[in-house]
């Protein structure tokens, strides 16, 4: 990753284009950075962590490299976009690689479902689960291609600052079921369980209960069909090493280590940040990446936070349990991508995001990223990430506590079913619990992804991109509109185009 600056304070004092600030270096808050640059701002990306990439940081030890955060992505063109923007291509710096397939989905009986983009592989997968079912999955994928349309091409880079385009968009709403949950649905067109939980899972990946995520995340299905799921060569971390070039090539300033104490508020208006240190940066202009919900409990001054009783409200999403492992020998039968299910699905769902207790089983989430890029572990090693959906900290776990045994269970469940003998083969290993995400990343309640993904918490209910009480003030990444997940956060970034005023150099 990149961790060197270049100081280029003295070009910038010379910079007479107008001045925007960005919090946080997630991929909401570089993809900012970019598209402001490319529309003649000045910007300076501040993140007060020693690495760029928010939660999509790297971990590197003793020789094994691990991606923190997203694996998955998904609309690549949504990063060529960025690149252009900046005069570069996208292939010059990372490689993007489709993978086949998608996911390996695995059942507690031992059966497996090969998720992929292949229409015709998918078909037949079904028959081989419910023959039945075939033509039900046909009609859902046909339903996920008209949800996709409007809720991903159409809408997920419009703003939605005026309850009136969310009244303009009510009929479209109604009639694609986006009152409905994802899983409702998808039992519409399907009976067997088992696939009606290999269709339903999508809104796990952007922190929902598919059981209660508004079933406008149905699009993700015709997403990942017609754009793939891809891996950038070398882990996402290439990705945020790639944007930072960018910003820098515009002559923007990427400053780690540099942490924003508050927002400055004058007659109204956003005036620039103040760090924890005392330096104040003055601004045309605030985009925070931060948690939105941080943003307005911390950063901004107490006449413009939001009220307690908004916060007590507010659904956060459930929080993560990841576990980084490297082992000294190879699992070659293990796919890129595994998500390996528990004996429970609603129930375990329910204990996590309505109960809040820690359940005794789990669902997994297996990243091998070395069945693709081996140049991640030393010779003969498989390098790993598992994930484990748990509740977020509103739920009172200890995790300093109860960490190292939650590691052992998981490590007990992988050694049982996908990775024999795990626990003599592991060289290297570290954790991520939800006190983690908000201590490293301010995460209002610990929570992996924000504000969960309802249909009261979408589109006009989500946070605004541009604040409705601080003129200036503008939002990014997975708390604001349209939500979690890389496509979510690079396009909440594409939502500056249409709410940021043009630059105009001063003389």
């Amino acid at each position: 990753m990149l961790t060197l600056e270049v100081d280029h304070s003295v070009e910038q004092a010379r910079d007479r284009r107008p001045h925007a600030v960005v919090i946080g270096s997630g991929f909401g808050g570089l993809a900012a950075g970019v598209r402001l640059g490319a529309r003649g701002y000045r910007v300076t990306l501040l993140e007060r962590l020693e690495q760029a990439g928010g939660r999509a940081r790297v971990h590197r030890q003793d020789g094994f490299t691990f991606d923190a955060g997203p694996t998955i992505v998904t609309a690549p063109q949504l990063f060529e976009e960025l690149w252009t923007l900046a005069g570069r291509r996208l292939s010059n710096d990372v490689t993007l690689v489709p993978m086949d397939p998608f996911y390996r989905i695995q059942f507690a009986d031992g059966s497996s479902f090969a998720y992929s983009g292949d229409p015709d592989r998918m078909r037949a997968e079904v028959a081989r689960f419910a023959p039945d079912d075939v033509a039900g999955y046909e009609r859902f994928m046909a339903h996920s291609r008209a949800v996709c349309e409007i809720g991903f091409e159409r809408l997920g880079h419009v703003p939605f600052g005026r309850i009136g385009a969310m009244l303009k968009i009510a009929p479209d709403l109604i009639r694609l079921s986006g009152h409905r949950s994802v899983y409702d649905v998808v039992a519409r067109f399907i009976r067997d369980e088992r696939l009606r939980t290999v269709f339903s899972f999508h809104p796990l990946l952007i922190g929902g209960n598919p059981f209660q995520a508004s079933a406008i995340y149905c699009l993700i299905a015709d997403l990942e069909r017609r754009w793939g799921v891809h891996f950038a060569m070398g882990g996402t971390g290439q990705l945020v090493d790639g944007l930072v070039r960018l910003i820098r090539s515009q002559n923007g300033r990427v400053r780690l280590g540099a942490e924003v104490a508050r927002i400055r508020v004058e007659n109204g208006a956003a005036t620039g940040v103040e760090l924890s240190g005392g330096e104040t940066i003055a601004a045309d202009l605030v985009v925070s990446n931060a948690d939105s919900a941080v943003t307005h409990a911390r950063l901004l001054p107490e006449a413009q936070r939001w009220s307690p009783g908004r916060f007590r409200r507010a659904r956060s999403s459930m929080g993560l349990f990841v576990w980084y492992f490297g082992t000294k020998r190879r699992y070659p039968g293990v796919d890129h991508h595994t998500i390996l299910l528990g004996p429970r699905y609603r129930g375990l769902l329910s204990d996590i995001f309505d109960r809040k207790v820690l359940a005794d089983d789990a669902s997994l989430y297996l990243h091998r990223p070395t069945a693709t890029d081996p140049s991640l572990a030393p010779p003969g090693c498989d390098a790993f990430y598992v994930l484990a959906p748990v509740p977020n900290l509103a739920g009172g776990q200890d995790w300093q506590t109860l960490a190292e045994s939650y590691r052992r269970r998981i490590a007990r469940i992988l050694e049982t079913s996908l990775l024999p003998g795990l626990t003599d083969a592991i060289v290297t290993s570290r954790m991520t619990t939800p006190q983690d995400f908000q201590d490293d990343f301010l995460s209002y309640r610990g929570s992996g992804f924000g504000l969960e993904p309802v249909l009261t918490q979408s589109a006009w209910f989500r946070p605004h991109n541009r604040d409705g009480h601080v003129r200036n003030l503008y939002l990014v990444g997975a708390g604001t509109h349209p939500g979690a997940g890389l496509p979510g956060v690079l396009s909440s970034a594409r939502v500056l185009d249409s709410v940021v005023p043009d630059a105009r150099v001063t003389a």
